[in-house]
């Protein structure tokens, strides 16, 4: 099982802003596809962004021009800064790691947005 460690999730306003972090162990950062997912009660889990070993990114719509996913291969951790904060963004907020052999989840952060 390899260890993702999220943090950054909190309370925060409509229209505020927060920002995930999620640290993984080199040898899965530097080939996996890492990804943001979440899930709000009584919904099923859902993408929020990912981005390749290359950069490149895939978001949902809901969060287009809003939120932007970055990693930092210095330090084998990726972002996630959510701008413009909804209260339909609440949700636990889950780091995921996606290569050849594996599917890997974090232990998930919650986010609550207040209007």
């Amino acid at each position: 099982q390899v260890q993702l460690v999220e943090s950054g999730g909190g309370l925060v306003q409509a229209g505020g802003s927060l920002r995930l972090s999620c640290a993984a162990p080199r040898s899965i950062f530097i080939t996996n596809v890492m990804g943001w997912y979440r899930q709000a009660p009584g919904k099923q889990r859902e993408l929020v962004a990912t981005i390749s070993s290359g950069g490149s990114t895939n978001y949902a719509d809901s969060v287009k021009g809003r939120f932007t996913i970055s990693r930092d291969n210095a330090k084998n951790t990726v972002y996630l800064q959510m701008n413009s904060l909804r209260p339909e963004d609440t949700a636990v907020y889950y780091c995921n790691a996606r290569g050849l052999w594996n599917n890997d989840w974090g232990q998930g952060t919650q986010v609550t947005v207040s209007s």
